[in-house]
């Protein structure tokens, strides 16, 4: 079909899936001390596995994403997409089973799976490639406002009950709506042949990216409450709020992305993991008040610009066929990180121990050294201009 003019409300409704998926997952683990309690006799494994299991069905779900574009048009796949999100998140708090609860989560991550390329890929399909950077930071800014308005949400409905956390997934329907009443059904299946051209070797460099960016960032989530209690300058409760303050600049990250790429043109490849170096290196060496605030800050600017970043580049030389071939990819390897960060902290710890202090900043630091030697060599989307 020839490419129209979108609309607002049609761009209000992918938008509006970029605030399900990047947290999807750890959208209820401000009550998993709570579920904890519950499940007293379950493995502390189990536990754990409400937050991490939808990732790798997730990654499951993007290994065949391309096969269910061909059985399925944009809105059908969209609405199971978003009817899987909303009815395995909101069940996983009617049971009493935790094996049923992890199932139901499965089921998140099977949903997750399908919106998370459509909430960029659609983009790629309906706008013209000089409209992408916009839109990619407005996704990324939306994926960061509804990772602070679920953790918030879940945090306050854990206050009644673990059960009621789950119903953080209602925010599913908002999308729901939106998606049947504006979104067209056309078809997005990949053309002959796209999918035996090596595609993950053509866009290797994008997916190595995205998972070390993912990698960098998720290790601050991940241990900045244990570290910054350990210093034990801080008091507890405006470690959270710091961390909130994180979530906002990256918010802030995603609006001002066209910005930054404007002003720094080429050099932008190299923002984001700059600031991750520089905001882990802070946290590592400096330490105090000055290196968590400004050390924060940039980790947090950094997730909210690399994102949309590494998703435009990508999309602009894979043009239209973007949702069917390189961010099924993209999507893979940034919730791969996810899964992987914790377990890659846990097998260097074991093997350094205590000799090192600070020792997952440390560890970030160098992965963002490895982001920064991998971004060199991502080229401007000026080399795409004729797709």
């Amino acid at each position: 079909m020839d490419r129209f003019q979108p609309g607002k409300a049609l761009t209000t409704s992918i938008l509006s899936l970029s605030l399900l998926t990047v947290m999807a997952g750890a959208a209820v683990a401000p009550a998993l001390g709570v579920i904890r309690a519950y499940f007293s006799d379950a493995s502390p494994v189990l536990i754990q596995m409400v937050i991490s299991i939808p990732a790798i069905f997730i990654v499951l779900t993007n290994a065949y994403f391309p096969a269910l574009c061909s059985r399925f048009r944009a809105r059908s796949l969209v609405l199971i997409g978003l009817f899987l999100y909303t009815i395995g998140g909101c069940a996983a708090g009617a049971f009493s089973n935790i094996w049923l609860v992890l199932l139901m989560r499965a089921l998140v991550g099977f949903g997750v799976g399908i919106i998370m390329p459509l909430s960029t890929g659609l983009l790629s399909f309906y706008y013209p490639p000089e409209r992408l950077d916009g839109l990619m930071g407005l996704s990324s800014a939306m994926n960061q406002m509804g990772g602070v308005v679920a953790t918030l949400l879940a945090g306050l409905l854990a206050n009644l009950s673990w059960r009621a956390s789950f119903l953080v997934y209602l925010m599913g329907l908002i999308s729901i709506v939106l998606c049947l009443v504006f979104l067209p059904n056309d078809s997005i299946a990949p053309s002959g042949g796209e999918r035996d051209k090596g595609i993950f070797w053509v866009y290797f460099r994008y997916i190595l990216a995205m998972f070390l960016l993912m990698s960098s960032f998720f290790l601050y989530p991940a241990n900045f409450a244990l570290e910054t209690t350990a210093e034990g300058f801080i008091p507890q409760q405006l470690i959270a709020v710091i961390m909130a303050m994180m979530d906002f600049v990256a918010f802030l990250g995603g609006l001002l992305f066209v910005r930054c790429k404007v002003l720094l043109g080429g050099k932008m490849r190299l923002l984001a993991p700059s600031l991750f170096l520089a905001g882990y290196l802070l946290l590592a060496l400096v330490g105090g008040w000055p290196g968590i605030l400004i050390g924060s800050v940039c980790v947090g600017f950094a997730n909210g610009v690399g994102i949309p970043f590494l998703i435009s580049q990508a999309s602009v030389r894979a043009g239209r066929s973007a949702a069917t071939t390189v961010i099924p990819l993209l999507s893979a390897a940034l919730y791969l990180a996810q899964f992987l960060s914790p377990v890659l902290m846990g097998i260097v710890s074991a093997a350094i121990g205590d000799t090192v202090s600070h020792l997952s900043y440390c560890f970030a630091a160098a992965l963002s050294a490895l982001f920064l030697l991998c971004s060199v060599g991502i080229p401007s989307d000026s080399a795409y201009n004729g797709v």
